[in-house]
């Protein structure tokens, strides 16, 4: 469960320099700033790490496919994501919220239910080739990092 909450908040890869948020934001407008993520978090893996509050072990390795991200309307987007739990495997459309700070896309999520893996509450902020956030799964929660990395094929 734990694994599968830092995937909604979503979430990125090694990208070069000329496709990186940080690269690619300076004087654009909203639509540009939206094209440009929708790009970037399409054939994407969010490679990275999470930790549990109140446990003092190592962080645990997390990686998620993204397969596809599309705006739809009012800041909403989808998000097919490739969610690997325990004995599940299965690619689910998440809904969520893409807010804006400045040139930086935060997707947010607020106790969203996924029918079989549960409801999840989380803040995922992405810029260059690297995201980190929170996230919420009941009264378990924590912190998550990493990096954008290309699916290979």
């Amino acid at each position: 469960m734990f694994k599968t909450c830092s995937l909604l908040t979503l979430a990125v890869l090694c990208l070069s320099t000329s496709t990186a948020f940080s690269q690619e934001t300076d004087n654009k407008t909203q639509p540009d700033l939206e094209q440009n993520f929708s790009k970037i978090m399409t054939g994407v893996t969010l490679v990275g790490y999470f930790t549990i509050d109140g446990q003092q072990k190592p962080p645990k390795e997390e990686r998620y496919d993204i397969y596809k991200t599309t705006k739809l309307e009012s800041g909403k987007w989808m998000i097919q994501a490739r969610v690997k739990y325990g004995k599940n495997d299965l690619t689910v459309p998440v809904i969520l919220n893409i807010d804006w700070a400045g040139d930086t896309p935060v997707m947010s999520l607020t106790d969203l239910t996924i029918p079989g893996l549960g409801t999840f509450t989380s803040r995922t902020m992405f810029y260059g080739d690297r995201y980190v956030g929170t996230w919420q799964h009941g009264k378990v929660g924590g912190h998550m990092y990493g990096r954008l990395e290309r699916t290979k094929e």
